[in-house]
């Protein structure tokens, strides 16, 4: 990609596929870091998307939520065709997984009827290939009127390739000359989308310069909610009764059923035609990994070994760096500032503010840093391995006993990131019973923000166990998790549990780069922090345990007096102390400054007598 100062020409891209069909991956390897994250418009959900230069050209690319179709039955579904309909993108990167055609091939159907023009990234090419597929693309994308470019989004491979096609079908000619070829379903489902196409012009002849007439009348016959809503006049029953009348009688089911069983039948004709496997195929290296991984009996003692053996890395591998910081920030960062404030006459009120109050306060909680992104860099290479979702079937069994599946247990897991971004994946799941109470239950899951707090009690208090002592705490937030959500599954969500059905990618290696860029997007949030709240509430701590002025004693300062007052309420607790109580309160705001807190101003004795107590307060 060749960077200008000014970009002659402007297109929007969207990019939209399956899950796992390694549409992350490729964006990563356009754009990299540059993928800004805010949230769709009314929803408050991650909408990310990146602004880059290739040639003259300025590319706005929008990664849409990975989906296996369009119909608007979750929330990832809605947001992706509201997209592709109201903001009308110049074209649409297509991600495709080679190894897995058919399947994708569906989505591809379905995107094709919106009529914008469609750039097919046949990704894990490589993959494909060493399993003996050979794809003719050239003629698939013959038969479908569309660019195909073979990618290897790992190895960024085509990506030049397809951002290349993509400018050329952007700006080449009038965009109908650029459409997907329109395919021809059943004869029957054709005369009935006549049929409703000639109602909708009759009806609603502004129609056309909203949506795709031929889509249009699919969505109707299919019993669309957002279109029948919006088109009420065209999905009376007496115009569907009439339209659908022949297929009722000929096929013996629902007009639904014969649309998809239709795209199916072209999905799976064209991977045919262009598709070619071995004649013997190859036990795959996945199928053997996972007669053990997923058994029945050893499934979720593995799945637990494996959590166990991340906190004991990340406590290994992240405790020099943390030293590091620490003595950093208690030693040459706090002398050479305070000789510098000495050196400019600076107040004594001044270079204790900036020394005690900010470097002391932000410097500790900072020291966490490098095992909160250990932390996150194995939980990304889980989720990119493709073991995080047998991780879901193997507890899926589990989650029925609290009346959910194994996919409610995804969200619950990302919840040990950051328990925002985990409600916000409450959105994948089907019913809103499911979605209020695995919302409900990821709370219980130990957040990135508790970490410091963990981090800080099993260090000093469990020396060469921090490792299996920390596991123990997040397996217990599981266990409590599974007895609210047992409780309140049998008072208030009673009901039928919906069934699970989940894709189980291949396993794969994920590449280094894509993990230190996913690692960093989940731990930047908590450095975001330390810049942010914990800064601002440092310096507001620290006038607060210093005024009034002239004190002599912390307890008479504002945030003592306030701990005095509350330490009453706390003391059937364990802790009725001051410094205790102080220390809660500032927690109100960021959990982690709890530990930076307590470490400069709870006496130490006092840190020891209070040690159980305390800790599972903050839990």
């Amino acid at each position: 990609m060749t960077e200008v100062t000014n970009p002659k020409k402007y297109i929007t891209v969207a990019v939209a596929g399956n899950p796992n069909a390694g549409k992350s991956t490729l964006i990563n390897a356009i754009c990299g870091s540059r993928l800004h994250v805010g949230n769709w418009s009314g929803v408050t959900v991650e909408k990310k998307e990146a602004v880059f230069v290739h040639g003259d050209i300025e590319i706005k690319l929008v990664d849409l939520p990975g989906v296996y179709s369009l119909s608007p039955f979750s929330q990832d579904e809605v947001i992706a065709r509201t997209f592709l309909l109201n903001d009308k993108p110049d074209c649409i990167i297509n991600v495709v997984d080679a190894t897995n055609l058919e399947r994708n091939l569906s989505l591809t159907i379905q995107l094709m009827e919106l009529e914008i023009p469609i750039i097919m990234a046949l990704n894990i090419y490589d993959e494909a290939e060493k399993k003996g597929y050979k794809i003719d693309y050239r003629k698939m994308a013959e038969m479908l009127g569309i660019f195909v470019v073979p990618t290897v989004a790992r190895k960024k491979q085509g990506v030049s390739e397809l951002l290349d096609a993509v400018v050329n079908i952007s700006l080449s000619g009038n965009r109908g000359d650029r459409k997907p070829k329109q395919l021809v379903y059943d004869e029957d489902v054709e005369s009935a989308m006549q049929v409703v196409k000639e109602e909708t012009q009759r009806h609603y002849p502004e129609a056309k310069s909203k949506y795709p007439l031929k889509w249009l009348s699919y969505m109707v016959l299919e019993g669309d909610p957002v279109i029948t809503r919006e088109f009420e006049a065209v999905a009376s029953p007496d115009i569907i009764s009439r339209a659908t009348e022949h297929i009722r009688e000929a096929h013996d089911t629902d007009i639904r059923s014969v649309i998809a069983d239709a795209r199916y039948a072209i999905s799976s004709g064209l991977a045919h035609e262009v598709l070619s496997r071995p004649l013997v195929p190859k036990i795959e290296f996945t199928e053997k990994i996972d007669k053990l991984l997923l058994n029945k009996y050893l499934g979720i003692p593995i799945f637990l070994v494996f959590i166990w053996f991340i906190f004991k890395l990340t406590f290994d591998i992240s405790a020099p760096f943390s030293n590091w910081i620490s003595g950093a920030f208690s030693g040459p960062v706090t002398t050479w500032l305070r000789a510098l404030l000495v050196l400019m006459s600076a107040p004594q009120w001044t270079v204790s503010l900036l020394t005690e109050g900010v470097i002391a306060g932000v410097g500790l909680v900072l020291t966490f840093f490098p095992m909160i992104f250990t932390m996150m860099f194995f939980i990304t290479f889980l989720e990119g391995s493709g073991y995080m979702a047998r991780a879901a079937f193997v507890m899926d069994g589990l989650m029925h006993t609290v009346g959910l599946h194994g996919k409610s247990f995804i969200p619950m897991l990302l919840g040990f990131g950051c328990n925002v971004p985990a409600i916000y994946a409450t959105r994948t799941l089907e019913t809103g019973a499911d979605k209020i109470l695995t919302a409900l239950l990821i709370p219980l899951m130990s957040c990135s923000a508790r970490l410091p707090v963990y981090i800080l009690f099993v260090s000093v208090f469990f020396g060469a166990h921090s490792g299996t002592v920390l596991w123990s705490l997040y397996v217990l937030g599981i266990l409590l998790a599974f007895l609210v959500g047992i409780i309140f599954r049998k008072s208030l969500f009673k009901g039928e549990v919906s069934m699970f059905i989940m894709e189980l990618p291949p396993y794969r290696i994920p590449s280094f780069n894509n993990l230190m860029v996913h690692s960093w997007e989940k731990g930047k949030h908590f450095v975001a922090k330390a810049g942010t709240y914990i800064f601002a509430m440092s310096i507001l701590i620290w006038f607060l345990f210093n005024l009034p002025w002239g004190i002599e004693n912390k307890r008479d300062s504002y945030l003592g007096q306030a701990g005095r007052v509350l330490s009453p309420v706390f003391k059937p607790l364990g802790f009725g102390n001051w410094e205790a109580v102080s220390s809660l309160i500032t927690g109100v705001v960021a959990k982690e400054i709890v530990v930076s807190t307590m470490g400069r101003y709870m006496p130490a004795q006092k840190r020891g007598k209070l040690k159980r107590h305390f800790l599972w307060q903050m839990i």
